[in-house]
Order: C-alpha cells, then sequence, then structure tokens
C-alpha cells in the first residue's frame, strides 16, 4: 500500500478494527489503506472543485496565551490544529486510532508496553528530521507540571522510553492504562531546538500544515503554508490570517460584510441566523463534544453539604438552557458523558431532572446558603446566558445568587488553581474520549486534584480502576464507568447541565474545513471557491 494518506489529507483517517485489534496487530491499521473514505466528517461537503491558493481570513474572540499551549483553552485549538501533528489520529465518531505521525502501533496483550512505527519522511518547520527522540521529548514535556496539561497524569504513566532505532519508540507502563491512545491523539509534537521560544510566545514550531509566521498579542496570527508538508500537494491554501475580535457583535459584522470567511466563538442564535442566510453556513463540531455545566467549590462552608448541591442540581432548567441558549444544538445530561460514550447510561442520566418540590424539600433539610457568587467567563456570550438562567433557577428556591464575570486568561488560572469563591459555569470537554480520561485527567473532574475541591477515596478508586482496564472500551469497562457516574451523582461537586457542540460560521465560499475531537479546527484541506 502507499504511504500516503489520500487525496483527502493526512486527517481523513482509516476504519480499523478497534482498539483490541492494535493489541493483537498494531499494523492491522495499515491495511485498512484502501478503504479510506471521508472518515473524517467536514464542512463544504457539496463535491467542490479544490482550488489552490488563497488566503483565508478567520475571527476569533480570544488570543492566544503562550503557557497554556497544551490546557485546549481560548484560541489553542486553532493554533495546535494548524501548526501541529500529533501521534495517532482519532476519527470523530470512534474511539478508534487511525495512524497520523505514527504509521503504526502494537499493544501488548497484558498492556504494560507499547511500540509504535514512525513515518520516516516528517520534516519540523525549521527543516529538521521528526524522530523517535522528538516523540520521547514531547510526551515528558506533556508530563511536566508547569505546562498544566490536563492529560499530564497519563503521560506521567509512562515509566521508560526506548529510542534505540531512529523512527520506532516503546513506550513502557507500571500497569495498564486504558486510555493511552487518548494522549496519542492529544499531545502536540514540540520542536525541542524551540521550546524555550514556545515558552515566551516567540516561536511556534511544528510538523502540521501551516507555520505561524506572525503573532501580534490581541491582534492577529498569521499563519503560511508549510512547504515542507510530508502529505503531497497539501495544504491548499497558501495563507490563513485570524484576527482577535472579542466584541461578537462585531465578530458577527465582520462575517457578514466579508472582512473574514469563517467566525468561531459566535452564540448560537447568531450560528442559527448563519445557518438560514443566503452565502453563509454553520458548521457543527460532531463528536467533538463540550458539556455545559456548574461547578462547585465544596470547601466553601456554604456548599459543604452534598444536600444544597443536590437543590441546585434539582432547581437547574436544563431543557431551557439547551433550548433558549444553544438553539436545540445538543441535549440535557445529568453526567458528563455524551450518548456516544461507552460510559451514557440513560438511566443514571435522567436521576436529576428538574423538580423545584424536591429541590426545596432537600434544601429544608439543611442550613441554607447565604448568597453565594456565580462565575463565568466573558469570552464567550453562551456563558453569560446560562449564568443569568441559573442565577433565576436558584432564586426560585430562596436561593441568592451574585453573577461574577471573568475575563478568560483569568478564569483559566482559577480553574487550574481551584481559586472560585463559590460556584462557577464554564464547559468542559474529554467526556468524549475514552471515559476515564475525564475522572484521571480534567481539571474539573481529576479524582486526585480537582478545581472544586473534592476528596473521596470511593471516587479515587472508581477512577483509578477505570483508568487500570486494558480496553477502555469493552464490557469491563464499561461496568467501571457505571461505578464512576454513581461516584459521579454521589459528591455532584459538578453539577451536568447539557452536551452541546461547538460550531463555526463560514462563508460558503470555504470549503473542506475540518476537525478534531478536541475541536481543534484543521484547514489541511480546506480552499476557497
Amino acid at each position: 500500500m502507499s504511504s500516503s494518506p489520500g487525496p483527502l489529507g493526512r486527517r481523513n483517517f482509516l476504519r480499523t478494527t478497534g482498539i483490541a485489534a492494535f493489541a493483537i496487530l498494531g499494523t492491522g491499521a495499515l491495511a485498512a489503506c484502501t478503504s479510506a473514505v471521508n472518515e473524517q466528517k467536514s464542512a463544504g461537503g457539496d463535491n467542490a472543485t479544490p482550488v489552490r491558493g488563497g488566503t483565508l481570513k478567520v475571527g476569533v474572540p480570544t488570543d492566544l496565551v503562550p503557557a497554556n499551549i497544551l490546557t485546549n483553552t481560548g484560541t489553542v485549538p486553532v493554533v495546535v490544529g494548524l501548526v501541529y501533528e500529533t501521534l495517532v489520529r482519532y476519527p470523530n465518531d470512534k474511539l478508534e486510532p487511525g495512524p497520523s505521525l505514527a504509521k503504526s502501533w502494537t499493544l501488548a496483550p497484558d498492556g504494560l508496553s507499547l511500540v509504535l512505527e514512525l513515518r520516516d519522511d516528517v520534516k519540523f518547520h525549521s527543516g529538521r528530521p521528526f524522530t523517535a527522540k522528538d516523540v520521547e521529548f514531547s510526551l515528558r514535556t506533556y508530563a511536566d507540571p508547569k505546562w498544566s496539561a490536563q492529560l499530564k497524569s497519563t503521560a506521567a504513566a509512562i515509566t521508560e522510553y526506548d529510542i534505540t532505532a531512529p523512527h520506532r519508540i516503546v513506550l513502557k507502563f507500571p500497569h495498564p492504562v486504558g486510555n493511552i491512545f487518548d494522549l496519542l491523539d492529544t499531545a502536540p509534537i514540540l520542536d525541542s531546538e524551540t521550546i524555550d521560544q514556545l515558552t515566551t510566545g516567540d516561536k511556534f514550531i511544528g510538523t502540521g500544515p501551516f507555520e505561524l509566521v506572525k503573532r501580534t498579542p490581541n491582534t492577529q496570527l498569521v499563519f503560511e503554508k508549510n512547504t515542507r508538508y510530508w502529505v503531497p500537494e497539501r495544504p491548499y491554501l497558501d495563507r490563513v490570517e485570524v484576527s482577535i475580535i472579542p466584541d461578537s457583535q462585531a465578530l458577527v459584522n465582520s462575517l457578514k460584510s466579508g472582512q473574514i470567511a469563517f467566525a468561531s466563538g459566535l452564540n448560537y442564535r447568531d450560528n442559527e441566523n448563519f445557518a438560514k442566510s443566503d452565502g453563509f453556513t454553520t458548521v457543527s463540531y460532531d463528536g467533538a463534544e463540550l458539556q455545559i455545566y456548574v461547578g462547585v467549590n465544596v470547601a466553601e462552608p456554604a456548599l459543604a453539604d452534598v444536600k444544597v448541591r443536590q437543590a441546585i442540581a434539582y432547581a437547574i432548567d436544563r431543557e431551557r438552557i439547551i433550548a433558549e441558549v444553544f438553539r436545540n444544538a445538543g441535549y440535557p445530561v445529568n453526567l458528563p458523558w455524551p450518548k456516544s460514550s461507552p460510559a451514557f447510561d440513560a438511566t443514571r442520566n435522567t436521576s436529576l431532572s428538574r423538580d423545584i418540590a424536591k429541590a426545596e424539600q432537600v434544601l429544608s433539610q439543611t442550613t441554607k446558603p447565604p448568597k453565594l457568587t456565580l462565575s463565568y467567563e466573558t469570552s464567550l456570550p453562551y456563558y453569560e446566558a446560562t449564568a443569568q438562567i441559573v442565577q433565576a433557577n436558584l432564586a426560585e428556591v430562596g436561593i441568592e445568587v451574585t453573577l461574577d464575570p471573568i475575563e478568560p486568561a483569568t478564569f483559566v488560572k482559577r480553574l487550574i488553581g481551584g481559586d472560585f469563591p463559590g460556584l462557577w459555569v464554564t464547559t468542559h470537554s474529554w467526556a468524549q474520549f475514552t471515559p476515564s480520561t475525564l475522572t484521571v485527567s480534567a481539571y474539573p473532574f481529576n479524582a486526585r486534584k480537582n478545581a472544586s475541591h473534592y476528596e473521596s477515596p470511593a471516587y479515587l478508586a472508581a477512577a483509578d480502576a477505570a483508568w487500570k482496564v486494558i480496553q477502555g472500551t469493552g464490557p469491563e469497562a464499561i461496568k467501571a464507568y457505571q461505578n464512576v457516574s454513581d461516584r459521579l451523582l454521589e459528591g455532584l461537586f459538578l453539577i451536568e447541565i447539557g452536551v452541546h457542540h461547538n460550531q463555526v460560521a463560514t462563508s460558503r465560499k470555504v470549503h473542506g474545513v475540518s476537525w478534531t475531537k478536541r475541536r481543534e479546527t484543521v484547514l489541511t484541506d480546506a480552499f476557497l471557491a
């Protein structure tokens, strides 16, 4: 078979036979090469003929924070999607890794080692060849706490690296790591020679289809085509210009007027309107679900009693938030798992449906809290709209809430540091991955240290047990996830509202936009026609 990823580029993945197959023979992924046909969903599926050249102008609401490059927050998904690549890539609708910088792999039957065969035709933007040393460097960097990467505990579980061969690496673990492919799909391959300049925001060197050639803080990011890119005849675009447009209405007007052709971070009503307008379309990043939720600082005395948290959970009108704020581009949930997850359980997922009488009854059994603070991030309009509805819902049961808007960089710092005074509203990701990733990795859910300051031996034991199952989507794992779900419902340190899909609005001249399961925008196959 050809070593090329095919005419649709590196992000269109092969249909594989599942992670279990890789445990026996990792090269099975490549054997399916001839059947690769549009596994990755993309925008502009109207059979337009690709056109080479041109500049795509993009608008986003927040600037890049270089120190957050491994956190998947703010504008990081745009930069990572264009500049960097990972070892494997999940298709949007499955937890089955496909090849990217790794061509094939073999997971040992006992789950204690993983051999990865790497591409030998890849170069960094600097011209330096990509080798196994870069994989080791990148995974060790990802595990370094200073970068605040959410899957750092999974990266830290790699106890030994064998890079004897330049294009093969062997990873070894002290115990099975059921979400190891989540890490390999997530951790970008970094350039060791310029890592200090990445820290300062002066250089972003990867192996991806575009190079970041200019950065004007709070104003613009400019990317140019990577002429050394390993996928033949890609990308189509010559240039991508990303403008930072914090004001939502200004972002809408820029798209309407043609100043930009791609807008990320609009509210869902604006996306809905663009979907109905001539000359525009709205793209839903299916498979890259986000969950809107209310976080709870259980170290705050007024929120320490789980009965207070139960009352809050019963009071929230999830259906209204999904309908009004997200324009029905999602569905209510009581647990973090989307319907596509092996952890999704319809029965458990309706145990906290809105019930004002039940909320009042539970609250009567404890001390009603004094006025609480509800923090939210100002970067996206739907955070404020959600916070306002939650405020009104809690007022119905006698809980007063003061809204606390926080600018994006400060909000992320508080989330990582667990520094919210009471409640907060934001979104989390990672539930669309192997379910154990959420509970051993994500800031809000991490059983060892989380933004809520929640500690529970039972929750920790459940999270660890689910993580150490070799087959992360098999029957044993599903049983373990049910235990995790029960512990989440028991603790209620996070109160889920609903699943929603990230959306972008574009001009109809934009074609071939795709995305990763982390909602990174991928423009390898994008073109203007």
